[in-house]
């Protein structure tokens, strides 16, 4: 009965569909290679021993075809947990679970469906527990080797276009299994596209109608994203739409990949499982890059999305690098420490001594507490390094003179460049916090990033030849750069300065790591500051302050517990908002203000009776500062402020510590149980530059448990 399958011949359209579902994936290939080898005439035994299968496989699927068409080789529901998932829901969920909820069974129970199609799903998409396998999209044709970026997002009416990006040459980390992307700004992003598929379709905008417009859309998307990124691998992923090949022209262009996404994945949980992927390998600006996508998406229709430049890679040798400082083996694009301290020890005696100056072992032994054999070894493996040096012998009770240590001024150097919205300031600056080269320009009028970000680099190069002679190649520990904020500070992106524009969302390490092969950390200027006035000022700021910078404009850097505290986004300190709160300045839409009296750079010590405008006097934003001020020593019940930057100098310097010592002091709630001592600080005009290079001394020679 078996051989006599009741069949029908498929027709020519037909049979086009079925050559293209048997050369696709399974299972609807094998129900295709069935019908396609009936149509032949080949009876059902032939069919089961050409492909593999049993005779009643064959009958099933030609009787199915010949009832229902080509729609019956496709898989029907079926009772009880499906067997085939979405798998890019498998993927998103797999990452966003906690590590010990990642297993198969776990997911099953969560997603309704059996352990089996889960571990198939994460198998097919690389996604196991091989810690030398690289998580990728199974997309055709496969991708190569490394790991994968979101680079773009295209969604107009008729098609939505993902674009990836690799690394060229290079092969990505396998993300850590603790790694988990932020779910509540991946939810956003996901939420934002649902609604943008659901929306309705408009009318496509510009010259030319229907395909011709689609692709000339999809040619110029291309072409800009290859722009922002030359020397990636692109992959263009078609979601909705045409087929990959539709696009082989505008891709070619580009020297852009075309794909199709995997079968079993939905548009969305792709986009979904691909960002997830991205944040977990790249956790560095996943945050702020999923949050901005969820913003582009919520705008108006059509949407075409371009990620900022990415980092250069580890090793790579970023293009018109040059000069002694500038050597290839240190491009890194991060802090890192060419020093290489060995242990947290080490770090706890380095402290040591720089906060005593000089110091003997003895000494060193008592205040950490460490023995006198742990003391000694460290502190003969640092002299032979040459991070400390024998100062003069200091006399004892027993007669035998007692050798003291110190810094060796000249161990380490680091460059620190300050962007202020009026000027630019590069110093070179030894581990003492000495400086031993300086330059200061006024900032570009010209009003692209381009030309900024030009100047700054030629500034800095101009400093390190400066100091060329004075700094050794292997005592250079990198690039500090103090910025206005707010700032991303893993990815080394300036966002939204309100004093200046011109570098709103502006990706400046990646450009400086163009011209600089070498450790760049990009800092608030602020918080920089307050780093550097820890370092500078050695005993007489070992204990917890905050630092008010008093430049274009006011901020607040927090030294707390004998570190820099940097807050959830490297954002602490914005001093201006608080003034505001506290003195009751909202705009009408109920954003605090960007008050005049937090930019000492408009006040003047006598009010000119001709002016035509009403003029803000020092004493006047002092008090307004030192209201401020006094909700921070409220909040926090600190003991210290210092007060510093470009315009905390002259007269006017006394006006402010005057007016904020008397707010700290008169009208706090504990004011009965502690006095506030206000300093001034030990920098002035270059305090956020030498802060921006001692961020480097900081993140390599401060003690802590857990290593930047």
């Amino acid at each position: 009965m078996l051989e006599h399958t009741a069949t029908r011949a498929p027709v020519e359209d037909e049979l086009d569909v079925l050559r293209r579902w048997a050369a696709g994936p399974q299972p609807r290939a094998l129900r295709a290679a069935i019908v396609l080898e009936a149509a032949l005439g080949r009876h059902n035994a032939e069919i089961a021993r050409r492909l593999g299968v049993s005779r009643q496989t064959v009958a099933t699927w030609r009787q199915r075809y010949a009832a229902e068409g080509a729609t019956g080789l496709d898989s029907r529901s079926q009772s009880g947990r499906p067997s085939v998932v979405d798998e890019g829901e498998v993927v998103a969920e797999s990452l966003l679970a906690p590590p010990d909820q990642r297993s198969s069974r776990s997911l099953g129970r969560r997603l309704g469906c059996s352990h089996t199609a889960v571990a198939a799903a994460r198998r097919h998409w690389n996604l196991g527990r091989d810690e030398l396998s690289t998580p990728a999209p199974p997309l055709t044709p496969p991708l190569g080797e490394g790991g994968i970026w979101v680079v773009g997002l295209l969604h107009e009416p008729g098609h939505t276009l993902v674009l990836l990006a690799q690394r060229t040459g290079t092969r990505a980390e396998p993300a850590p299994a603790d790694i988990q992307p932020p779910a509540d700004a991946l939810a956003a992003v996901t939420t934002a596209f649902t609604r943008a598929l659901a929306a309705p379709a408009a009318p496509p905008a510009g010259p030319g109608t229907g395909q011709t417009a689609g692709h000339a859309a999809v040619g110029a998307f291309l072409a800009a994203a290859r722009r922002v990124h030359p020397r990636a691998a692109l992959h263009l992923v078609v979601l909705r739409g045409p087929a990959a090949t539709d696009f082989t022209e505008q891709c070619a262009r580009a020297k852009v990949t075309p794909h199709q996404p995997p079968e079993h994945t939905g548009t969305v949980s792709f986009l979904r499982a691909a960002l997830a992927l991205d944040a977990a390998q790249h956790p560095s600006s996943s945050a702020r890059v999923l949050l901005d996508l969820a913003a582009a998406l919520q705008g108006p229709a059509p949407l075409r999305w371009i990620r900022e430049p990415l980092p250069a890679a580890p090793g790579e040798r970023p293009s018109g690098a040059a000069g002694p400082l500038h050597a290839a083996g240190t491009a890194s694009g991060a802090g890192a420490n060419q020093i290489d301290l060995g242990s947290f020890n080490e770090c706890v005696v380095i402290e040591t001594v720089r906060l005593a100056g000089a110091i003997t072992r003895g000494d060193i032994a008592t205040r950490t507490r460490l023995t006198q054999q742990s003391v000694s070894r460290i502190a003969r493996s640092l002299l032979e390094r040459g991070l400390l040096v024998e100062d003069r012998k200091r006399p004892s009770a027993d007669g035998k003179p007692r050798g003291l240590v110190r810094l060796r001024d000249d161990a380490a150097h680091a460059m620190g460049i300050h962007i202020d919205p009026e000027v630019l300031t590069a110093v070179v600056v030894d581990l003492s916090g000495r400086i031993v080269a300086r330059r200061v320009e006024r900032i570009t009028p010209e009003p692209r990033p381009g030309a900024v970000v030009a100047q700054i680099a030629a500034l800095g190069e101009a400093v390190l030849a400066g100091a060329d002679r004075q700094v050794r190649e292997s005592s250079f520990l990198g690039l500090g750069v103090a910025v206005p904020g707010p700032v991303d500070t893993v990815s080394g992106t300036v966002l939204d300065p309100p004093l200046m524009g011109v570098l709103r969302d502006v990706p400046l390490r990646t450009l400086l790591e163009r011209r600089f092969s070498c450790p760049i950390l990009i800092e608030k200027d602020s918080i920089a500051a307050a780093v550097g006035e820890r370092w500078i000022g050695r005993d007489r700021r070992s204990r917890d302050f905050v630092y008010l910078y008093l430049g274009t404009g006011v901020g607040a850097g927090l030294i707390l517990n004998g570190d820099i505290y940097r807050g959830l986004t490297a954002n602490a300190g914005e001093f201006g908002q608080l003034c505001a709160v506290v003195l009751g300045r909202v705009e009408p839409s109920g954003r605090p203000e960007v008050l005049p009296e937090c930019n000492p750079a408009c006040h003047v010590l006598v009010p000119d009776p001709a002016a035509q405008r009403p003029q803000l006097t020092v004493r006047q934003a002092a008090r307004a500062i030192g209201r401020g001020t006094l909700a921070v020593i409220d909040m926090l019940d600190v003991g210290l402020v210092v007060v510093g930057g470009p315009f905390c100098t002259g007269p006017a310097a006394e006006v402010y510590l005057t007016e904020i010592e008397r707010a700290v002091n008169d009208f706090p709630t504990a004011r009965r149980l502690r006095r506030v001592h206000v300093e001034r600080s030990v920098s002035t005009h270059e305090a956020a530059a030498v802060g921006a290079a001692s961020t480097l001394f900081h993140a390599s020679f401060t003690p802590r448990l857990r290593r930047p």
